[in-house]
């Protein structure tokens, strides 16, 4: 926003509101699907970047030997939380999409979870980056 930086990739949360605000320019989402609340943001694939696809996500981990009667009662409540029309609402608002309803559980956030190491982590490897 101060001209100090020609490009950069951010998260909806962090960039839509300066877009939608004119203070950035939104060339594209790296996502396979428009995001609903910035249709007018084409995905990479639209922008000539195809399969250059990479999201924020968020999931609730727990202890390795957490009882699976806790689990089930942790993920029964997160996914009442987003059915709420109010919270669907705010998260859409913010860029965030909702996994469908037959995602919202344990495995398959493990299945995505591990989809992403294993897409991310030769990346990390071939650039040699280190955590500091």
């Amino acid at each position: 926003m101060a001209g100090q930086i020609d490009i950069t990739f951010d998260q909806p949360t962090g960039a839509l509101p300066q877009v939608k605000a004119g203070l950035i320019k939104g060339y594209a989402v790296t996502a396979k699907a428009r995001l609903a609340s910035a249709p007018e943001i084409p995905t990479v694939d639209e922008a000539g970047l195809p399969g250059f696809y990479a999201s924020i996500w968020h999931g609730l981990w727990v202890p390795k030997a957490t009882p699976r009667d806790i689990i089930a009662k942790l993920n029964a409540a997160i996914v009442d939380a987003l059915a709420d029309a109010g919270v669907r609402q705010r998260l859409g608002d913010l860029g965030q999409d909702i996994p469908p309803r037959e995602q919202q559980n344990p495995e398959a956030l493990g299945a995505y979870h591990k989809a992403e190491i294993e897409k991310w982590w030769p990346i990390i490897k071939a650039a040699n980056l280190k955590m500091e």
